[in-house]
C-alpha cells in the first residue's frame, strides 16, 4: 500500500471515529428534545443531559484505553483475568466520577449506587466489546493484508526470477543465427529479428501488467519456438498446435514459458532424434496446455536452475489459481509429459 493510499485510509478512519461518536454525544440531546416537545426542558433534565455528555465522555476513554492499550496488553497475551480486573476496576472508576458528577450538578434525590450501576453497567460492557472486535477484526484484516501484499512481492520477485531464466546461450544463439542470416543475405533475417523485437519487448515490458490476454502469452510463446527452431533447424522435430478459441481470456505473464524452456533444455542435448510436442488451447473457460518431450535422465543435472524456475512456477500456480488448476507432471524412460489445466473467469 503506497503512502498516499494509507493517508487516505487513515483520513477516512478519523472522519467515521467522528461521526460515530458525533452520534452518540447527540443521542442525549435528541431524547431530550422529543421529550420536552416544545417547551424548554426542565432543570432536572438539564441536569441529566449534562450528566449523559459527562458518561459519553467517560466511554469514550474506556473504547480508546481498551483498543490501544488493554486489549493488545493483555487479551493479546492471553491475561484474561487481569484484563477483566483492570476493566472491573476501570469501571469502578468511572462510578465514583459518575458520584462527583451527581453530586456536582445538585441533584434534589440522593444518589444510589444500585441505581448508578444499573444504567451504567451495560454501557460500559457494549463498549469494552465493541473496542474488543474492533481492535481484533482490524488487527486481522491489517494481517491479512500484509501477508497479501509480502505474497505479491514474491510472485514479482519470482516473475523477476523467471525472466532471468531465458537462458542467455539461447539469446546468444538467436544473435548468432541473426549474423549468419545476414551474411546469406537471406530472406528470413528480417522475420527473425521482428521475432526476437516481439520476443524481448513481451518478456521485458509487458509481463510488468498484472494480466495479459492469452492471445500475447501464445504469441510470446510461439516467438520462443521460431526462435529456437532456427537454433535446432531440421534435426529437431516440433509438433505446435496453438488454438485459442477464447482468446479474449487472461492470465498471469510468464506461467507457460518455463514448461517450454524446460523441454528444450533437456529434450535436444544427446538426446537422438530429438521430439517436442507443444499444444495451447482455451475454450469453454478452460485453458488446457500440454508440453512433451524425449527424455533422458542423466541429462537432467546439466542446468538444475531449470528445476528452480519450474518450482517457482508450481509455487505461483497454487497461489494465484489453487482449486482452480491442475498439474500433472509425468516421467517414464522416454519421454517426460507435462499437463497444465486452468479454469479461466468467464468475461
Amino acid at each position: 500500500m503506497s503512502i498516499q493510499q494509507k493517508s487516505i485510509k487513515k483520513y477516512q478512519t478519523v472522519v467515521l471515529h467522528v461521526l460515530v461518536w458525533g452520534f452518540v454525544f447527540a443521542l442525549p440531546y435528541i431524547f431530550s428534545l422529543q421529550y420536552s416537545g416544545d417547551r424548554m426542558p426542565t432543570e432536572f433534565a438539564q441536569k441529566i443531559l449534562v450528566l449523559n455528555i459527562l458518561m459519553n465522555l467517560f466511554w469514550m476513554s474506556t473504547f480508546y484505553l481498551n483498543t490501544q492499550f488493554l486489549v493488545p496488553k493483555f487479551l493479546y497475551r492471553r491475561n484474561v483475568l487481569l484484563f477483566v480486573v483492570v476493566n472491573l476496576g476501570l469501571l469502578a472508576l468511572i462510578l465514583l466520577m459518575n458520584r462527583f458528577a451527581y453530586d456536582a450538578l445538585n441533584f434534589a434525590y440522593p444518589y444510589s449506587i444500585n441505581t448508578a450501576l444499573l444504567h451504567n453497567a451495560l454501557p460500559f460492557l457494549f463498549f469494552v466489546l465493541m473496542a474488543v472486535a474492533l481492535r481484533t477484526v482490524s488487527d486481522r484484516l491489517r494481517l491479512e493484508r500484509r501477508a497479501q501484499e509480502k505474497e505479491r512481492e514474491n510472485l514479482k520477485t519470482e516473475l523477476a526470477f523467471l525472466r532471468s531464466q531465458i537462458s542467455p546461450h539461447f539469446l546468444f544463439n538467436v544473435l548468432n543465427n541473426v549474423i549468419a542470416l545476414a551474411r546469406a543475405n537471406s530472406p528470413k533475417l528480417e522475420p527473425t529479428i521482428l521475432k526476437l523485437s516481439s520476443f524481448m519487448q513481451y518478456m521485458l515490458y509487458e509481463t510488468d501488467d498484472e494480466k495479459v490476454l492469452i492471445k500475447s502469452e501464445a504469441d510470446y510463446l510461439q516467438s520462443y519456438i521460431d526462435l529456437q527452431k532456427l537454433r535446432f533447424g531440421d534435426r529437431l522435430s516440433l509438433k505446435v498446435n496453438l488454438y485459442l478459441q477464447e482468446d479474449w481470456h487472461t492470465l498471469e505473464p510468464m506461467l507457460l514459458i518455463p514448461f517450454v524452456e524446460n523441454a528444450f533444455k533437456h529434450g535436444t542435448g544427446i538426446i537422438e532424434d530429438p521430439i517436442i510436442e507443444v499444444s495451447l488451447a482455451a475454450a469453454d473457460n478452460l485453458l488446457v496446455f500440454k508440453v512433451r518431450n524425449k527424455f533422458v535422465e542423466k541429462d537432467q543435472a546439466k542446468d538444475k536452475t531449470s528445476g528452480i524456475g519450474l518450482a517457482n512456477v508450481k509455487r505461483r500456480l497454487q497461489l494465484l489459481y489453487g482449486t482452480r488448476h491442475n498439474l500433472k507432471i509425468e516421467t517414464n524412460d522416454v519421454w517426460y509429459s507435462v499437463l497444465l489445466q486452468i479454469k479461466l473467469n468467464s468475461q
